[in-house]
């Protein structure tokens, strides 16, 4: 009995905490987008949702689709040098470089963004400065080009150092063996290394799909006008007019395209244990 009450007392206050912050939230937004005022069942909030904010929720898709694809590339090439380089110096310095914005809050980057990817801003007073361009050809790179170097470069760090650490965690005699074959770099890393690191490269992008899809500072510091991304759209929904059923439509939406993709990434992965099995 004794060692029950301790346990309560050790898992109560992460449920309370898990009860309060998260389900009764998520609770609240489920009831209110399919309820009015007067606690009747409706589908209102979604007509007006789709009605209003359908270009923006296809804006917010393809952004974060770019965002993760691009994601992807660069974060198993660098992870690829950092495991696979013989130059110790080059792997040490982008070692810490690239986890530089892992420390980061997305709010700051965003206004680091602004200010550096402005008609005006360091990017392009650095390329006038060195005789590149002239102040004629600059040109903004805010809106959703942006969006998506800034979605890009904050969490390139967090996939990275998952997959990273998947890679130097396999074992070492399956790439030396393919060296001593005469492989290049390219193929160990198609061949060998990604196949066995998938897994982890699939949930660095699942968690940074559902951290781009709830991100607000970012589109809101540096996009330009509409279309926009939902979290910018709910907030004005919320603030503006305190329409919380139109806000929690688009917050649903949001849950059941992150609920797809990690349907589609967990089918995927249990195919492939089954499989292997």
């Amino acid at each position: 009995m004794r060692l029950s009450i301790k346990y309560y007392l050790l898992v109560g206050p992460a449920a309370l905490m898990t009860a309060v912050l998260f389900l009764y939230p998520l609770a609240f937004s489920l009831i209110s987008a399919f309820t009015t005022d007067s606690q009747r069942f409706t589908f209102a909030n979604f007509r007006k949702m789709a009605e209003l904010y359908s270009t923006d929720i296809l804006f917010t898709v393809l952004i974060v689709m770019v965002s993760v694809a691009l994601l992807a590339c660069l974060s198993i090439l660098l992870s690829a040098l950092i495991v696979l380089s013989p130059y110790r110096g080059i792997v040490r310095w982008l070692a810490f470089l690239y986890r530089l914005p892992l420390f980061i809050p997305f709010i700051v980057a965003a206004q680091m963004m602004r200010t550096f990817l402005a008609k005006n801003g360091l990017m392009n007073n650095a390329l006038v400065a060195t005789g590149l361009l002239t102040p004629m050809d600059t040109v903004s790179w805010l809106g959703w080009t942006g969006i998506i170097i800034t979605f890009v470069w904050k969490q390139l760090a967090f996939a990275t150092l998952l997959i990273s650490g998947a890679m130097a965690a396999l074992d070492q005699s399956q790439i030396l063996a393919a060296k001593n074959l005469g492989a290049s770099g390219v193929r160990i890393l198609f061949d060998i290394i990604l196949p066995q690191v998938l897994p982890t490269v699939g949930v660095a992008l699942v968690l940074s799909t559902v951290t781009m899809m709830s991100v607000l500072s970012v589109p809101m510091m540096i996009g330009t006008g509409t279309p926009t991304m939902m979290t910018v759209d709910m907030a004005f929904r919320v603030n503006s007019y305190g329409d919380y059923g139109v806000a929690n439509a688009m917050g649903i939406v949001s849950y059941l395209i992150c609920a797809g993709l990690s349907w589609f990434y967990l089918r995927h992965s249990l195919r492939q244990k089954g499989a292997q099995a």
